[in-house]
């Protein structure tokens, strides 16, 4: 993750602009989902595409989110890493128990 945010950094910085301010960044991100959205729903919702519609991929989207998300966090001084790791600690402590875990074959129950 770190050379993810260290290569969309050198990318962004060879422009004057720089990153986006966060309200913008998020309404970029807001976009982005938003046409992911769109893209599920052609996939496995009710609604096809219309045969002019540009073809793009749920991989295309995901990966457009993923390069914002990035941007956003650099601009925050945020590491991903971090921000990963503390996640997965709270969903491996507070939310051990929320879900039925699938049992190991060869495991009894007692």
């Amino acid at each position: 993750m770190k050379e993810m945010q260290e290569k969309v950094d050198q990318y962004i910085g060879q422009f004057k602009e720089g990153y986006f301010s966060p309200l913008a960044m998020l309404a970029r991100m807001s976009e982005e989902v938003g046409e992911l959205a769109r893209e599920v729903n052609h996939y496995y919702g009710e609604k096809p595409k219309k045969s002019s519609e540009e073809v793009r991929t749920m991989e295309q989207e995901m990966g457009d989110i993923l390069f914002v998300l990035i941007c956003f966090a650099n601009s925050l001084d945020i590491d991903l890493e971090e921000a990963f790791d503390l996640v997965m600690d709270k969903f491996e402590s507070r939310d051990k128990d929320r879900w039925t875990r699938i049992e190991k074959e060869g495991a009894s129950n007692e």
